[in-house]
């Protein structure tokens, strides 16, 4: 059973999750492997959660396992006349050599997994639609002309039922017909009798060295976040790992990387070439901060009474990222020095967007701050006295340290550090500056 199948499942994975007791070892509720999150998405998709189309997708045991595992190969001149290919209630892999040879490997059910896949199509056999995130500084002219790079069935993810319940990644899902086709031009190999391949623009990855998140306040590895990851490779149609091509459509794959799996850790980014996902295993998502617990670190923020030095009056932050406050309390950040203040008119250029801080006259821009809510990003359980420079997102120390130290892929062949919560790409000399209150005045 996955989310969609059941609206209840939804409830009660948060339910387990939000009240600290570990989903796979309460039988009241499904058993709880993970869950999806979109990059670029505060918690919400900017139109609205509809059915399949989120920005998170929670991976829970099906009622029936539909996983499936190799069965057989062989060469055939004619892979459309081909029963394994004609036959919808069979699972197959079609690899064209020329006109005239193909490959067919065979697949049979596996009772021990279940499986999931990914893609742009809104077709049955896709569990998570994902379309191509918009960074929020794209003119909307500009993206409404982009033609998506995401595959219609990108990638699925075969989880075991028992403990400890491993996920793996493979590029490539099976269409409506549970066939996938590698055409002539595709890349593709044989080794050891087997074949493989990758996809058009590729399904990358970025496995984390260490733990992903810390229910504690240690900051000791601040300095060096962005070395807790490896490097991004390519994962090829049978699980393999492989060094990223030199473009993102090459012809040519990149060298074996022996000492890598396909195994999802949790913290794990999966690029599908438009879309950028992580994985947040059962047992990562404990450590992880809960939407309750972050929305009563802005509660104790609102409770010191920050004021804005120039307009006197009390600033609040609001719970929610949709949610504005009232414009008198609503707070801005300079985002050169820091300082939080109220919007007013004091220091402000007429040439240009950029203001004078009244507190320490540092001159640049300032924007909004919005507090960073989906907790599936956070990599601790700190207070979020931070904000992503330019976007003004809020998140704690570690974690913007962390993502403004990430390269994520852009386009096809580019990457860029950027804030998780929007998108936007990250700006100055750190990405982010931290967050200078004037608060207890009373």
């Amino acid at each position: 059973m996955s989310l969609y199948e059941n609206n209840t499942t939804n409830a009660s994975v948060h339910q387990v999750h939000h009240q600290n007791h570990s989903p796979l070892i309460d039988s009241n509720y499904p058993i709880f492997y993970g869950e999806l999150v979109i990059l670029g998405y505060n918690g919400n998709l900017p139109h609205g959660e509809k059915g399949r189309r989120r920005s998170k997708f929670i991976l829970t045991q099906r009622n029936v396992p539909n996983g499936v595992k190799k069965s057989k190969h062989y060469v055939v001149k004619q892979p459309q006349q081909t029963k394994a290919i004609q036959d919808k209630g069979k699972h197959s892999i079609s690899y064209t050599l020329s006109r005239t040879q193909a490959v067919i490997v065979e697949y049979t059910p596996d009772n021990e997994t279940d499986m999931f896949q990914i893609g742009r199509s809104s077709e049955s056999p896709i569990d998570f639609v994902v379309i191509d995130t918009v960074s929020p500084d794209k003119p909307v002219g500009d993206t409404l002309a982009q033609q998506s790079t995401i595959s219609r069935f990108a990638c699925r993810i075969l989880v075991e039922r028992n403990p400890p319940y491993t996920a793996r990644i493979y590029a490539a899902g099976f269409d409506s017909s549970r066939n996938i086709f590698l055409g002539e031009k595709a890349t593709k190999w044989q080794h050891d009798g087997e074949m493989d391949g990758l996809t058009t623009n590729g399904i990358l990855i970025m496995h984390p060295k260490t733990t992903f998140c810390s229910n504690g306040n240690v900051i000791d590895d601040i300095p060096n976040s962005g070395q807790k990851y490896c490097l991004w490779r390519e994962v090829s149609v049978c699980g393999g790992i492989y060094a990223i091509r030199e473009t993102r459509s090459a012809s040519e794959k990149g060298d074996k990387i022996d000492l890598e799996t396909n195994i999802l850790k949790d913290g794990t980014l999966i690029d599908l070439c438009g879309a950028t996902l992580i994985w947040r295993s059962a047992e990562g998502l404990l450590r992880s901060p809960t939407k309750k617990s972050l929305e009563d670190m802005i509660d104790d923020l609102n409770a010191a009474r920050p004021q804005c030095p120039v307009g006197l009056n009390t600033l609040v932050i609001s719970r929610k990222s949709s949610t504005l406050c009232e414009k008198e309390k609503q707070p801005y950040v300079y985002l050169n020095c820091g300082h939080v203040q109220g919007l007013h008119d004091w220091g402000q250029s007429k040439n240009s967007n950029a203001r004078t801080c009244p507190m320490c006259l540092s001159v640049g821009p300032v924007v909004r701050l919005t507090m960073g809510i989906e907790s599936s990003f956070y990599v601790d359980c700190s207070s979020p006295t931070f904000a992503f420079n330019p976007c003004g997102h809020m998140a704690s120390e570690r974690t913007v340290r962390f993502w403004s130290s990430i390269a994520i892929p852009h386009g096809t062949n580019g990457f860029h550090a950027m804030c998780p919560f929007c998108g936007t790409p990250v700006s100055g000399k750190l990405g982010f500056v931290r967050l200078i209150f004037q608060d207890h005045v009373d």
